[in-house]
């Protein structure tokens, strides 16, 4: 019996598991590890979506299977947020659904609509599942650069010029996770007109769109004109609200995408629990005042980590948006790599930090740090830090 399975050789070690796994166990062991490595955020969602899914729960009807692709007011609620917020016009019925998190969605649409040996564009370094989940579903990848400039475009070009067979999707995700890059929707604009010309479906991930400082609000591809003719977005109440483990997402735009995603998604799986859902529309048409207080809480996180890292000897480029920073190795150990000095950090320091080589080959030289412990715990990091960086014999007393 073969017991090497076609998908699975497709799927390398998860170089972030490897540090997970020593975190976990140095916790075991009872030392205090500061975990700046996965972005789990630390604040519970607000009362009243708590509140709304016990209520909802103790209702004797709501514990059957629900709708695939969302109660009928979770769509109405996305629908509703997005003009609010974007000013961009949906259809609940047609172009909105509702996924167990963004990252499922992206997979189930990676799975409904690649063909063994189709070309997808995808940014490198990436999460994940920008990837994965089209290699999984048999499709090969052509990296293109994440930062948005001439070399962007020139990659794209390039693509499309020589790549066999043609791509037949870009994925984009802005603010990116991990770089935290942002772009504005002049870019959106060109890309979506790229992408009509080349005949090529764009997917973007915005799960980090209410996460942004310095008041520059982060725009939907979806605001571009006739976007909604090639593209579809995936966002989440993970961040936004606090949910994570509630598993609770969104796919909305392009109505020949959301039905291929709603078809695949009926033979997968009966829709989220209902009374999350239920929640899930607290959340979206409730106060909120808590997305507020959100991002600045993260903000003010990441203007204590830029400063107090710095100072331990680690400049580290503050970001424009979403809930990391995306951080070069200290110069005097860049030849170590990121996951010697991901391991390192957490031995010597005991502070768990996402190895940039985790997320694509041109993420080597990186970390992901996320902020997601209070101030006091950054500090302490940053304290940790700077002892591991003068044990390494790196001069801290002039930072």
């Amino acid at each position: 019996m073969d017991n090497e399975f076609y998908r699975i050789k497709r799927l390398p070690p998860y170089v972030i598991a490897e540090v997970n796994a020593m975190r976990a166990a140095a916790r075991a062991e009872g030392r205090d590890i500061i975990d700046l490595g996965m972005g789990n955020p630390d604040q519970p969602p607000p009362q009243h979506v708590i509140d709304k899914l016990c209520e909802v729960a103790r209702k004797p009807d709501a514990h059957g299977y629900s709708q695939s692709k969302g109660i009928p007011g979770l769509r109405k609620a996305q629908a509703d947020y997005y003009e609010r917020r974007f000013g961009v016009d949906l259809d609940p019925e047609n172009e909105v659904i509702v996924t167990l998190g963004s990252k499922e969605g992206l997979a189930s649409l990676a799975t409904a609509i690649t063909a063994p040996g189709d070309t997808i564009l995808a940014p490198n370094p990436s999460y994940p599942i920008h990837t994965f989940g089209f290699i999984i579903a048999g499709a090969s990848i052509r990296s293109v650069p994440t930062t948005p400039d001439e070399n962007y475009w020139k990659a794209l070009e390039q693509a499309v010029t020589f790549t066999v067979p043609r791509p037949t999707v870009l994925v984009v995700n802005f603010p990116s996770n991990p770089t935290a890059e942002t772009v504005d929707l002049d870019f959106y604009e060109q890309l979506v007109d790229w992408a009509k010309f080349h005949e090529v479906w764009i997917l973007s991930d915005l799960a980090y769109s209410e996460l942004y400082y310095d008041g520059k609000p982060t725009p939907s591809i979806l605001q571009a004109k006739g976007a909604k003719d090639v593209a579809i977005e995936f966002t989440s109440l993970s961040k936004t609200f606090g949910m994570a483990g509630w598993r609770m997402g969104f796919a909305v735009g392009n109505r020949t995408l959301i039905s291929a995603l709603t078809r695949v998604k009926s033979y997968i799986d009966y829709g989220a629990f209902t009374p999350i859902q239920a929640a899930g529309c607290a959340a979206l048409n409730g106060p909120q005042d808590y997305v507020e207080q959100n991002r600045k809480m993260y903000h003010k996180r990441r203007d204590v980590m830029v400063e107090a890292f710095g100072r331990a000897g680690w400049d580290i480029p503050p970001p424009a948006a979403s809930m990391f920073a995306w951080a070069p190795l200290p110069p005097a150990l860049k030849d170590m790599g990121s996951l010697e000095f991901s391991k390192q950090l957490l031995t010597q320091a005991e502070v768990a930090v996402a190895p940039g080589v985790g997320y694509g080959e041109d993420g080597e030289g990186y970390v992901r740090i996320a902020m997601v412990e209070n101030e006091q715990r950054l500090r302490q990091a940053a304290r940790n830090v700077k002892r591991y960086l003068q044990s390494k014999g790196i001069n801290t007393s002039g930072a």
